[in-house]
């Protein structure tokens, strides 16, 4: 706790050498305005020592855990403690990281007399996402005569947890977080005859032979037919490339963020959509190695956890393995699964790499390789005119760029894999249109 002079005290201190100063002249008077001095010395002692003795009455705590969403205004319930149950005014200020931007430096604080707790919202906007646990509190109250200011700082045990952004996205999927049955208005037909077993039913005509079941025929003497339903639950698993790829800067509603940072906020989404729609799903990080895998699940809970996993993600500075990553999938996935790749296949080592090893995966798997498209990586006259000669050379590195995506494209297809290129604007909307494109045709 630290005393500072307050402003009663500096002002009396005023008084009394404004009176030294006109009785310097006249030596009879300089008693007086000595001991004038002598006595305000010793009372504002005697204040700050009978306001030292009992301490700073007043504490103010912060919650165990507070979460935010990146770049959304989000707030930090601050609760003071008033054993005394006195009517008290504080000045009170928190001390966040440097990501947050704070509404107001510094607040005055009523608490009122008969109340032993008093709670205020203190709002704060995080610029960036990740974990965060340096917090201090600032408190200063007066002491008893107002002679002084006790000034009290101190750190407060309070994690700050600031999510992706998802408010954007679900703009774009409206109709994903409405309360329905369904995902959206519209109610769209299954294709096909489904491949779970449902029952046993008496044959029909136009049933087909391979649609009999030939050991319940041959036990009850009549043809018997088989009855599918078309699969409930699947499983759906999002693979993040968290490499040196993934730290590329990409600029997403005017705000400069990272590739992975991207990745992140549709991966969530993708994984709301799974989960609304009854499925099983999970998600693995990977680098050089595999960082972060959980195993497919359902409900909210599950959704929970796998944001809590990815929440506090940042790019590393190793180099995918490819070779690593395929046999950590195939020895961990036992069940078909829809494999939603985000990564960077720019490189052209790393692309050629990944086709080699995802064979074995596709064999297993359905597999979608999904990567976000730079801005300049275009077909050569899908722009804009030319404005500058430094313009041609850019756009035809874009359109080589785009060559090598759509070859990488047709070198996946026969393997039964699909590369896409993604919209930065529309990438989780993208992402949710193909995963309900794959459950409507049964590709699983």
């Amino acid at each position: 706790m630290l005393p500072v002079p307050a402003n009663r005290l500096l002002a009396a201190l005023l008084v009394v050498a404004v009176v030294a100063a006109v009785a310097g002249p006249l030596p009879a008077v300089t008693p007086l305005w000595v001991t004038l001095l002598l006595l305000l010395l010793v009372f504002a002692l005697a204040d700050l020592v009978w306001s030292l003795r009992g301490g700073l009455a007043v504490t103010a705590s912060l919650p165990e855990v507070v979460r935010f969403s990146k770049d959304r205004p989000g707030t930090i319930a601050v609760t003071f403690s008033n054993p005394g149950e006195t009517a008290r005014r504080l000045r009170f200020a928190l001390g966040l990281p440097e990501v947050f931007s704070l509404e107001r430096e510094e607040t005055w604080v009523d608490l009122p007399a008969g109340t032993k707790l008093a709670r205020i919202d203190w709002t704060a906007t995080p610029r960036a996402r990740g974990r965060f646990t340096h917090a201090l509190v600032c408190l200063e109250t007066k002491s008893r005569f107002a002679f002084w200011a006790l000034r009290l700082r101190q750190s407060a045990p309070c994690e700050l947890r600031v999510y992706p952004n998802l408010f954007s996205e679900r703009k774009q999927l409206a109709a994903l977080f409405l309360s329905r049955g369904q995902f959206g208005a519209k109610l769209q037909r299954t294709v096909g005859r489904g491949r779970d077993f449902e029952k046993l039913r008496d044959y029909l005509p136009g049933d087909g032979f391979d649609e009999i079941h030939w050991k319940a025929t041959a036990k009850r003497g009549r043809p018997i037919t088989k009855v599918f339903q078309a699969e409930r639950t699947q499983e759906i698993y999002l693979v993040i490339d968290a490499s040196r790829l993934s730290a590329r800067r990409v600029v997403h509603e005017g705000i400069t963020q990272t590739a992975l940072e991207r990745y992140l906020t549709a991966a969530l989404v993708v994984l709301l959509a799974a989960e609304r729609q009854g499925d099983r799903f999970g998600l693995l990080v990977y680098d050089d190695r595999v960082r972060t895998y959980l195993k497919a699940g359902y409900g909210d809970a599950h959704y929970g956890a796998c944001r809590e996993a990815i929440y506090g993600l940042q790019p590393s500075e190793a180099t995918p393995d490819v070779t690593e990553i395929v046999r950590y999938l195939r020895t961990h996935l036992r069940r078909r699964s829809l494999l939603f790749f985000l990564t960077d296949l720019t490189d052209p080592v790393l692309a050629e790499d990944f086709a080699r090893h995802a064979r074995l995966l596709a064999r297993q798997h359905l597999v979608m390789v999904n990567q976000l498209r730079a801005p300049d990586v275009a077909p050569l006259f899908s722009s804009g005119e030319v404005t500058e000669p430094a313009e041609i050379y850019l756009k035809l590195a874009g359109h080589a760029r785009w060559q090598e995506a759509q070859a990488l494209a047709r070198t996946l297809k026969p393997l039964g894999i699909t590369a896409n290129l993604l919209e930065d604007e529309t990438m989780a909307a993208q992402l949710v249109t193909h995963y309900l494109s794959v459950k409507q045709r049964q590709l699983l």
